[in-house]
């Protein structure tokens, strides 16, 4: 067997995860600079420690020289969604990506694992451009709810501290764990709409806010403070109201205000 140069064989799957953590976040973003609702809520992502992959190999019976060829988890990329239905709203996000390829996908969502484990896997191809050269590297995607999430990671600190050998009384209290978060993950899409609605309207009154303030950075060039005072009276007036509709008709007038006042400075 030859040296392992273990910096040098992990930094290509790294590389993965810090480009995939980014491009997950800006669809993210993305979304929500367009005021739209984002089916992600979070990501995650983390490259397998050399311990993890030599105790993995040790259990699988992989030959250390072949452990590329037969992880397929040495990168992963965590997405947290809020509802069961943005799942499936991320799969086809993934799938739509050229950049990347979908090898094989494991729904342990409609099938949960004995241990009441439940979430949604991929396992894609992705390339990365190294020193020496583009690599094409695979990597695991894991796509759960927060609620699943919250059990998962609770359930994987009891694997580590029990060796993988949880006593039956705490797995048992981790399945009805599981069941309940079933139920809470059902309960929550029934009020999906409502809750939706509640988030748009939180960012549709960020963004008026936001519209506002910079309408009224801009005028500070082209009015005096006496104006500048009164229209943020009248703003703090307004917003104290809570009334989005107010809100929008006022920076709709302060749109026509800054766009006559440039105007007007052009012509001078």
């Amino acid at each position: 067997m030859e040296i392992m140069l273990w910096r040098e064989l992990l930094e290509p799957y790294g590389m993965a995860v810090d480009e995939l953590m980014l491009k997950f976040t800006q669809v993210r973003d993305g979304y929500r600079k367009r005021g739209l609702y984002s089916p992600i809520e979070q990501v995650d992502g983390r490259l397998k420690t050399i311990s993890s992959i030599l105790d993995k190999v040790q259990r699988k019976n992989i030959e250390i020289d072949h452990f590329e060829e037969q992880l397929d988890d040495i990168a992963g990329i965590r997405i947290i969604c809020q509802f069961v239905e943005d799942i499936e709203k991320v799969v086809e996000i993934i799938h739509d990506r050229e950049d990347l390829k979908v090898i094989s996908e494991k729904d342990y969502i409609t099938e949960s694992k004995d241990s009441g484990y439940r979430s949604y896997h991929m396992i894609v191809l992705y390339k990365v451009h190294t020193i020496d050269g583009p690599r094409e590297v695979k990597v695991e995607i894991q796509i759960r709810t927060l609620a699943m999430n919250f059990w998962a990671t609770v359930e994987h600190s009891l694997q580590y501290k029990y060796d993988r050998d949880i006593p039956d009384e705490i797995r048992e209290r981790l399945t009805n764990a599981s069941d309940a978060i079933v139920i809470l993950d059902s309960e929550m899409s029934y009020v999906r709409q409502e809750i939706l609605d509640a988030q748009n309207s939180f960012l549709l009154e960020a963004n008026v806010v936001s519209d506002i303030l910079n309408n009224i950075q801009n005028l500070v060039r082209y009015s005096n403070k006496r104006e500048i005072k009164k229209i943020q009276d009248e703003f703090f007036r307004i917003h104290k109201t809570g009334n989005i509709k107010d809100l929008e008709r006022f920076n709709k007038e302060l749109d026509i205000i800054a766009e006559g006042r440039r105007a007007q400075s052009l012509e001078e």
